[in-house]
Parts: C-alpha cells; sequence; structure tokens
C-alpha cells in the first residue's frame, strides 16, 4: 500500500464511517478499483484506522460523558452483543465477506431499507427525553440489530440508527446513540484486529497506519458536524437512494471490467 492509496481510503473511512452508507464497503471497492497490494493488511489497515474516527467523536460528545454512569451502562449493554458475536465469528467475516459482491449486494437492500425507515420516521417522536434515558432493553435491541453490521456493506450506522428509532429515539436521537455506541464498537474491533496481526505489522505498516488514523480522524470531525446538519434537513432517503445507485454501478463495472468480486 503507497501513502497515496493509505490517502485515499483514510479520507474514505472519516467521510462514512458515521454516515448510514458502510465505511467498510467503500473502502473494500475502492480497494478493488486501486489493485492494492498486500490485501490482507489492507483489510487491517481499514479496520485500524477507524480509531482515528473513534477520536473524532470521543472530542465532540465528550460532554455527554459526564452527565453520570447511565449512559456507560446503556452503551455497554448495546456493546455486548456485537463484542461476543464479533468475537467469535471474527475469522469467518474477515475471510469469506470481505469483497464487492457482498458490499454490492448489502449496499441496495441496506439502501431500500433506509428510504422505507425515512418514510417511517418522518413524524415520529421520542420516547425518551435525552439517549441516556433509554431503557436497558432497547439498549439491548440496538445491540442485536448492530450484529447485522458486521456483514460488509451493511454499514455499523445504518443498523444502529435503525435499532435506535426502533427502539424509540427520533431520528436526532437515534443518530447520537449511534456515534456513542461507535466508540466502544471500534476500539474492540480495532484493537482485536492489532492483537491479532501484530506478528504481520513492520515499522513500515505503523507509519502506515498512524497516517491512516490522523486523515481519518481529521475527516470525520467535519463529517459528523455535516451528517447531523444534512440529517435534520433532509433525512435518511437521499442516503438509501446513494447506495443504491453506488451497488448497482459497481456491479455493472465490475462485470464489464471483469473485477473479480469475490475473495
Amino acid at each position: 500500500m503507497t501513502y497515496f492509496q493509505a490517502l485515499i481510503i483514510a479520507i474514505i473511512e472519516g467521510l462514512t464511517e458515521f454516515l448510514p452508507v458502510s465505511s467498510t464497503g467503500h473502502m473494500i471497492l475502492a480497494d478493488s478499483m486501486m489493485k492494492i497490494e498486500n490485501p490482507e493488511f489492507a483489510k487491517t489497515f481499514e479496520i485500524v484506522i477507524q480509531l482515528g474516527a473513534i477520536l473524532a467523536v470521543l472530542l465532540l460528545y465528550i460532554k455527554r460523558f459526564f452527565v453520570g454512569i447511565n449512559i456507560y451502562i446503556k452503551l455497554l449493554i448495546a456493546f455486548l452483543p456485537t463484542g461476543i458475536i464479533g468475537l467469535l465469528a471474527y475469522k469467518t467475516i474477515k475471510h469469506y465477506l470481505f469483497n464487492p459482491f457482498t458490499v454490492s449486494i448489502s449496499l441496495i437492500i441496506g439502501g431500500v431499507v433506509l428510504i422505507l425507515l425515512d418514510k417511517w420516521s418522518q413524524q415520529k417522536k421520542s420516547e425518551y427525553k435525552e439517549v441516556e434515558d433509554i431503557s436497558y432493553t432497547g439498549a439491548l435491541k440496538i445491540g442485536l440489530i448492530q450484529c447485522v453490521s458486521m456483514i460488509p456493506g451493511v454499514s455499523r450506522a445504518a443498523a444502529t440508527i435503525f435499532g435506535g428509532i426502533f427502539s424509540g429515539f427520533n431520528k436526532a436521537q437515534a443518530a447520537e446513540f449511534s456515534f456513542l455506541l461507535a466508540i466502544p464498537t471500534m476500539f474492540a474491533a480495532s484493537g482485536y484486529d492489532i492483537l491479532k496481526e501484530k506478528d504481520n505489522i513492520h515499522s513500515e505498516d505503523i507509519k502506515l497506519l498512524l497516517f491512516g488514523g490522523l486523515v481519518a480522524f481529521i475527516v470525520a470531525i467535519f463529517a459528523v458536524k455535516a451528517f447531523v446538519a444534512f440529517l435534520n434537513k433532509y433525512g435518511f432517503k437521499h442516503f438509501g437512494y446513494y447506495r443504491i445507485v453506488l451497488g448497482v454501478l459497481f456491479l455493472i463495472y465490475a462485470l464489464a471490467t471483469g473485477l473479480q468480486l469475490t475473495a
């Protein structure tokens, strides 16, 4: 992987991590188009640089973590299903599902779901005054639905926002809880991948990871603010249209160029 390729992937990560469009899916598609050498390191790079995006959310929402212990308990409950299933299914998911075909199909299906979600949530009022007021059962529901996002292309943000609205949040609260839940989820995913791949990561690789993390951090700060403003004004449907168009276009591109769709 070159530094230019790392720059492109990190920008994609920062822009898309907290949008309901699947950052992992976008990076896998970019990998395929740029024909990055050492695809195993590319997968690790894509997971580890999420730490940069996490730090951006931690910086933007730091005050939320000083309102009491309640938010920590709810986030832990929501994180547990993904933590347990991710630990058990890590190798299988990374080996068999990190490919352009899975991503394209997931983008299309997820796009349809977002369009339907937009119509459903337009007039929906929240059952809770603040995000930390969500019930323990509601937090668990969000965590269970987040497990689906382990399939590349589904989008962790899309899954948790859907789960949040399903559990009683309005769209703004669902997005905020999604941002906060990203912190333990992505820390765990990135940390686990570093531990698994530490023997295969060399000094030059570390430089690329630090570079990518920094770029993702800077881009994510602006992306999160822009997403909240866009969501409040336009809702989810445009993200759904985008997902469907991207998924279909990439399938056509792959078929026309003979690009390998599966691992």
